[in-house]
């Protein structure tokens, strides 16, 4: 017989604590990165690790074990074919939690969960198109500086002259 989790649990009883982590999780696999609670976030890590490690074996149970605990098939698609071959080398800790303020209406501690490789390749993007971007303005910054250098002589020789 299975043995309850120590410590509250989330919602009212076991089944609303499940039915509250597939939710999450599925948002979590749709968008990559979710606010929330840091309770609930503490409470899926787990869970969520644990679905994007069937995700990684790939075979035709674990995708079947997936859709036992997420009912929307483009996810489970989403997670098989995407983000579980996305995490081939990496050994867990495909998640990371960020505490952030508290919310506004009840005080609650509130954290944002995401998945780690989402976030990486975004930052790199934004690194390669601001450099691209500086080499682009570096000619015309150069030019500026030039019209701007042969302005202060012409008004230099005009005072003098």
């Amino acid at each position: 017989m299975p043995t309850p989790t120590k410590g509250p649990r989330l919602g009212g009883g076991p089944a609303h604590e499940r039915q509250i982590l597939a939710n999450l999780s599925q948002e979590l696999f749709r968008h990559g990165r979710i606010t929330t609670t840091e309770a609930k976030a503490k409470r899926l890590r787990p869970y969520a690790e644990r679905l994007v490690t069937f995700a990684k074996r790939g075979d035709l149970a674990s995708r079947r074990r997936v859709l036992g605990l997420i009912h929307d098939k483009g996810v489970v698609h989403t997670l098989f074919t995407e983000i579980g071959p996305g995490f081939a080398e990496r050994e867990g800790g495909y998640t990371r939690i960020t505490k952030i303020g508290p919310r506004k209406g009840d005080n609650a501690p509130m954290a944002v969960i995401e998945l780690v490789e989402f976030g990486a390749p975004a930052k790199k993007a934004v690194v390669k198109e601001a450099s691209k971007a500086a080499e682009k303005s570096a000619p015309k910054a150069e030019k500026k500086a030039e019209k701007v250098e042969a302005a202060d002589e012409a008004a230099e020789t005009s005072v003098h002259a």
